[in-house]
């Protein structure tokens, strides 16, 4: 696992998303979107392939980078587990984060 989730950003920011993403580990992932307030990120892409949970405060990192970035932000989640897009859908995040199994661009 590494110790920064943020890999690139710009209009397009990518986040790599590994192991559980719980009480632990979300509020780090918080602390680097918190960086990203009020730069002009169009979209934020979660690859989320090595991603095997995603707990409670997981989802509320989610809702947070959403509703802090803007409406218009949009936020993808790549190559996620069934388990964890479950989850997503359960929780009806997936009407503002789109699952995809691979993404271009």
């Amino acid at each position: 696992m590494s110790d920064k989730f943020i890999v690139q950003i710009g209009e397009i920011t990518k986040v790599n998303l590994s192991g559980k993403l719980d009480a632990i580990r979300a509020p780090l992932l918080m602390e680097e979107l918190k960086s990203l307030i009020g730069q002009s990120v169009k979209r934020i892409v979660f690859y989320a392939q090595d991603l095997e949970y995603i707990s409670s405060a997981g989802l509320r990192t989610i809702i947070f980078a959403k509703q802090k970035l803007g409406a218009d932000t949009e936020l993808y989640m790549i190559g996620a587990q069934d388990t964890v897009t479950d989850v997503i859908k359960m929780s009806g995040l997936d009407n503002f984060l789109y699952l995809q199994g691979s993404y271009e661009g």
